[in-house]
């Protein structure tokens, strides 16, 4: 498999796809398309439907899109998602709203691993929406946490969609509780995500 990506100091939804891949166990190789350049939209032609990155490239095959990545995966790693019906609905459920939510943190707040600017960002509608963040990471750790540190425990699907606004809470300097900064902590700490942190 080859999974084409974006620059990593500014793309969230590669970060997502690839640390679906990295976590599933399933061999792959990572190709950078490097974007904002006058070259990009040649490139990307050559290897993406919709124009955009993430790409999973498995044979014939083209999936695009991160959530779609995603549950390609899951079908050759279930263990990507929790395995209780219950968890496994409520982590669809926050992944969803992660993937065609917060539009407004999205845009305010765009991710650059890189850069520091606390305080900057803050609208009433990015408030909301990282009001809403850590009602799902503490909501769901209360209900599904025990026996780790990620949002179900282990590291699942959800995690990877939501460690992007991890990145982006550091770089904008957003003060969180007790509960969501050691959520943060875990994440920044997991190995894939500080490979892609030192490589952006």
């Amino acid at each position: 498999m080859i999974l084409y990506i974006g620059d990593k100091n500014l793309s969230s939804w590669s970060l997502r796809a690839w640390l679906a891949a990295v976590q599933s166990g399933v061999p792959f190789e990572e190709r950078l398309v490097r974007l904002d350049r006058p070259e990009t939209k040649a490139e990307l032609a050559k290897v993406s439907p919709s124009g955009r990155v993430p790409v999973l490239a498995d044979g014939g095959r083209l999936i695009w899109d991160s959530l779609a990545i995603a549950e390609y995966l899951a079908e050759r790693a279930p263990s990507l998602w929790p395995e209780e019906a219950g968890a496994r609905a409520h982590a669809r459920s926050i992944v969803c709203e992660m993937h065609s939510g917060f539009a407004d943190l999205r845009k305010n707040m765009p991710q650059n691993i890189k850069k520091r600017a606390p305080g900057e960002g803050r609208t009433p509608e990015v408030l909301a929406d990282i009001a809403r963040i850590c009602a799902i990471w503490t909501g769901t750790r209360a209900r599904f946490g025990a026996g780790g540190d990620f949002l179900f425990g282990r590291f699942t699907l959800a995690d990877a969609f939501y460690a992007p606004v991890v990145g982006r809470f550091v770089t904008y300097g957003v003060e969180v509780d007790d509960s969501c900064a050691a959520y943060m902590r875990a994440v920044l700490a997991h190995p894939p995500m500080e490979k892609w942190i030192a490589e952006a």
